[in-house]
């Protein structure tokens, strides 16, 4: 790779047309991943985009004039420092704020490559034209926000609010809670069949922690294999499938923790399975609450199901324990 301090201005002009290309392309990916589901968010960033053809336009007109036709094949990921672009595969079907954040990274990085190329370079036009692009960049913050208040309007933002809302619940809370669900219920049965059959509190921890973790590894793959995303629009199937796994994992293990009681306590395993009791009732509760507050489904009615099918899986795990 080579230092930016080395590069030539005929180099420095050839990074500036192929990062211009490249963000130009990436706005033009935000806008098209996003026109179904934000429309008028789209027309941001496709105006963005043009900005970023005009800004191509007006380097590749000084290159001309003075290096001619021929660009040296060299783009920022052949030079030490500058950041690179991730790739557009990653930025897919990304959270709405997310995708701003990411604009505005890539606006900031831009705007400080044309200051530090300005300070490098020794040609008057090339400084004059590299200082007013590094403003311009800096100032396509400002930019967004006009361009946002121009084509959003309370109705579209507010249906953008909707859209956004839908898109975290299918991308978190949905594999979220079907990893809690699974892991708060699925392991009760042989946590407490464990329990009750040997009444050793440590006996009962070590199945409990290995139908957890199964549990958790069981469902990662399940979900990140069962959607990848690309027309649903649940987003990455890796991130759905560690959420789903680790709150599977967190669902089963809270109510195996309270067998570390040591055994030597005075009824120890009494101790243990009433805190691993209570433990229980907070987490069905828990899960009917999410279910009321992001799936729309009544508290008392969400509360009765999860609830019930807690108590039928409790005591299928205690009248086999005891048996």
């Amino acid at each position: 790779m080579k230092h930016f301090a080395d590069l030539s201005e005929r180099e420095v002009l050839a990074v500036a047309i192929a990062s211009e290309e490249e963000d130009g392309r990436i706005y033009m990916t935000f806008a098209e991943d996003l026109k179904e589901r934000y429309p008028d968010t789209a027309k941001v960033f496709e105006a963005m985009a043009d900005e970023e053809r005009g800004h191509r336009h007006r380097l590749l007109e000084t290159y001309e004039q003075r290096f001619g036709q021929h660009l040296p094949p060299i783009r920022r990921e052949d030079v030490n420092g500058l950041p690179r672009r991730r790739p557009v595969w990653l930025l897919k079907n990304l959270p709405l704020d997310t995708i701003r954040k990411e604009v505005e990274q890539m606006e900031q990085q831009a705007g400080d490559f044309y200051a530090r190329a300005a300070r490098q370079a020794e040609d008057v036009g090339l400084r004059r034209l590299l200082g007013d692009l590094a403003e311009e960049e800096k100032g396509h913050k400002d930019l967004a926000v006009k361009l946002k208040d121009e084509h959003l309007t309370e109705e579209a933002r507010g249906k953008e609010d909707k859209t956004s809302r839908r898109t975290f619940v299918l991308q978190y809370v949905q594999p979220g809670l079907a990893g809690l669900m699974d892991g708060s219920v699925s392991t009760l049965a042989p946590l407490f069949a464990a329990a009750f059959a040997t009444h050793h509190n440590w006996q009962t921890f070590v199945v409990g922690l290995a139908a957890s973790l199964g549990a958790g590894i069981s469902m990662a793959f399940a979900e990140a294999l069962s959607d990848d995303g690309s027309v649903t629009g649940r987003g990455s199937p890796w991130l759905r499938g560690g959420i789903c796994g680790a709150m599977t994992a967190i669902g089963g293990l809270g109510h195996s923790i309270p067998y570390l009681v040591p055994d030597s306590w005075a009824n120890a395993f009494w101790i243990a399975t009433s805190i691993a009791g209570a433990v229980v009732f907070f987490e069905l509760w828990a899960i009917a609450f999410i279910r009321a507050r992001y799936m729309d489904t009544p508290f008392l009615k969400a509360a009765f199901q999860v609830v019930l099918g807690g108590v039928i899986v409790l005591a299928v795990g205690i009248a086999i324990g005891s048996s």
